[in-house]
């Protein structure tokens, strides 16, 4: 994140109306552009291609498509990201810049393998029983291999400080998908969901072709050393977990709902619960600017008071010490508090107008029913991600492991028990499994402040630990007794 922190501090030094938008503008393109760039890019191409002039089955079919796309490739990078993530970052600041091709290569490794052995088996089901065209499953399989390419390699170009290059190759690829599309259909006659998906397939593919070359130009040597990225896995095991549980969490309370009676079965392969899912997406739009605000606050004001404190710690006196800490976890409250209340005014603002504006566009229903409960939910999930976050920071990662862990069991126990009840309350399993780890995390960051001097100060170790044979304890044996007495007897 700290990318874009110079950036933003340089636009809202002006403090008027128009350098606030133009702030909150460029941190939005910073972050969550990519997003709202695909999800517009199908929506123009639905418009333009007359997309509701194909059968219900082929809508059907492409939609659930490019959901499992998202969401798998999205779980089956989750398990890698954050080590990998915490791996490059330690390169770059102990300057081994040759030891983050190896990283890339070992990571896209796993990451292919892993998405190929969840990937192949649903195709083939989806083939041979579901009774799709052998085309159309290997299109909608190199579309998620492509997703997946993307999510992985956007991992190394966030460490570089690149947000504005991945929303411009997120730009161009989309602008490539939607010409293709257009072409496909009007020139080459194909069926308007094979073109659209076979668009996005390209579009995938030509963005994570554009970072991977992006990389190699940053990257240059490479030093054949793998076997130290592998034991980034052992050693930070517990950042595998918190980050899988996470993404995991975003979704579970939709898998349960999958398996409800609202739940529609396309081609005996794709399940989905339009309803629900469609209601969780307007719930997380509603809350995404949490995201960006607080990257954006963090940029600009946390790191100052980190730094602080950090360089306090090196040769100030105690009293310092506790000044500069009691200092940094004020703050840590004061933008939390902010947060909570800047976003709690934009959810209620953006939920005034879907519920005046988006019945008119067909939303309403069972959609619109669902969708307070889960815009709840959402609202303090971010906020739970932030103060997740904040552990990162301070090392916690047990902490994190403990909120995440809560949160996505909770969701999911919520989730199996809000199928029972009306449906205003079937977002009850996100709402009540946010605020179980939001309180962990928080919880947890308290125990952080008490215990931070202990932390700081009693965590190192005088020698280096290494595995092999245990040395002998004895460190001194004394002599001088027994030579007495032998030389008494003699």
């Amino acid at each position: 994140m700290a990318g874009i922190g110079v950036r933003l501090n340089k636009i809202f030094e002006k403090r008027s109306i128009s350098a606030d938008l133009v702030g909150f503008t460029y941190s939005t393109v910073a972050t969550a552009a990519p997003m709202f760039l695909v999800i517009l890019n199908i929506i123009l191409m639905q418009h333009v291609l007359g997309f509701e002039t194909a059968s219900y089955q082929a809508r059907e079919l492409f939609f659930c498509t490019v959901l499992y796309v998202f969401i798998f490739a999205l779980l089956t990078a989750s398990p890698f990201n954050a080590v990998l993530s915490k791996y490059v970052h330690d390169a770059i600041f102990e300057e081994r810049y040759q030891d983050i091709l190896p990283c890339y290569y070992l990571g896209l490794v796993m990451n292919v393998v892993l998405s190929f052995l969840l990937g192949v088996p649903f195709c083939l089901w989806e083939h041979f029983v579901g009774g799709v065209g052998v085309f159309y499953v290997f299109v909608s399989f190199c579309a998620y291999m492509s997703l997946m390419l993307v999510f992985y390699s956007m991992l190394y170009l966030s460490v570089s400080k690149d947000y504005q290059k991945i929303s411009f190759f997120f730009l161009i690829g989309m602008v490539v998908t939607f010409l293709l599309a257009f072409v496909l259909t009007r020139w080459c006659h194909w069926a308007i969901d094979i073109s659209m998906l076979f668009a996005l397939m390209v579009g995938f593919l030509l963005i994570a072709v554009m970072e991977y070359a992006t990389i190699k130009r940053y990257y240059v040597k490479n030093s054949n050393r793998y076997k130290p990225v592998l034991g980034y896995f052992r050693k930070w095991w517990k950042l595998v977990a918190t980050n899988f549980l996470y993404t995991l969490g975003l979704y579970i309370h939709n898998f349960v709902f999958w398996t409800t009676d609202l739940h529609v079965v396309v081609v005996k392969s794709f399940v989905c619960c339009w309803p629900y899912d469609m209601a969780s997406c307007l719930a997380m739009f509603t809350n995404i600017s949490a995201t960006v605000i607080f990257i954006a606050r963090v940029e600009m004001h946390f790191h100052e008071k980190y730094r602080a404190y950090s360089e306090a710690i090196i040769g100030a006196k105690k009293a310092d010490i506790d000044n500069a800490k009691s200092r940094l976890f004020r703050h840590i409250s004061s933008e939390l508090m902010s947060l909570v209340r800047v976003q709690f005014i934009i959810s209620v603002v953006i939920y005034l107008l879907c519920v005046v504006f988006l019945p008119q566009f067909g939303f309403a229903g069972l959609v619109m029913r669902i969708y307070p409960c889960l815009a709840a939910g959402y609202f303090i999930l971010f906020i739970m991600y932030a103060v997740i976050l904040f552990l990162y920071y301070f090392d916690d990662m047990t902490g994190a492991v403990l909120a995440t862990l809560s949160f996505c069991l909770v969701t999911l126990v919520g989730s199996i028990f809000a199928t029972r009840l009306d449906e205003i309350w079937y977002g009850l399993g996100v709402l009540l499994g946010s605020l179980s780890g939001w309180t962990v995390a928080y919880l947890r960051l308290r125990w952080v402040e008490r215990n931070m001097d202990t932390h700081i100060f009693c965590r190192g170790f005088l020698l280096k630990r290494e595995h092999g044979i245990k040395p002998v304890s004895l460190v001194y044996e004394n002599h001088s007794g027994a030579e007495n007495n032998q030389k008494g007897q003699q």
